[in-house]
């Protein structure tokens, strides 16, 4: 999934990113660069923590929803992509699943394209289906 995140920059401080979507989610670095690396790893730690308590993950919105609240003014808008599909948490089941032939040809390619398997993006899109349908 890919998460809206609000980059701030007070000053003298570091980077600040922060997650509308994932409340009490956030990240720091000395460079924006630094500061988005270390905000992946903290979506993923903190999407483990949802897992581990067995709460929904919030779906990710977009920028367009949270850019004019106040609470985001002056802030740099970017994407974190977030592969929940990789968390440590998530015990792989083998499953049977049949597909149109058409279907799966088209999920191979997609997948080949964008160096993923076809577990990988089936994962991915049934997650981003649950959090969008909840």
């Amino acid at each position: 999934m890919k998460y809206p995140v609000v980059i701030h920059k007070d000053q003298h401080s570091d980077y600040g990113i922060l997650f509308p979507d994932l409340p009490g989610c956030f990240s720091a670095g000395s460079s924006i660069e630094e500061a988005m690396t270390m905000a992946a790893e903290a979506a993923e730690c903190h999407i483990e923590g949802l897992l581990l308590d067995a709460e929904e993950i919030p779906a990710a919105s977009s920028i367009e929803e949270h850019r004019s609240k106040p609470e985001y003014a002056d802030g740099i808008w970017a994407l974190i992509d977030v592969d929940i599909s990789k968390l440590s948490l998530m015990k792989s089941k083998q499953v049977k699943v049949t597909l149109p032939e058409r279907l799966l040809n088209a999920l191979d390619r997609f997948a080949k394209n964008h160096g993923e398997s076809r577990s990988d993006v089936l994962v991915q899109a049934a997650v981003e289906y649950m959090a969008m349908n909840r």
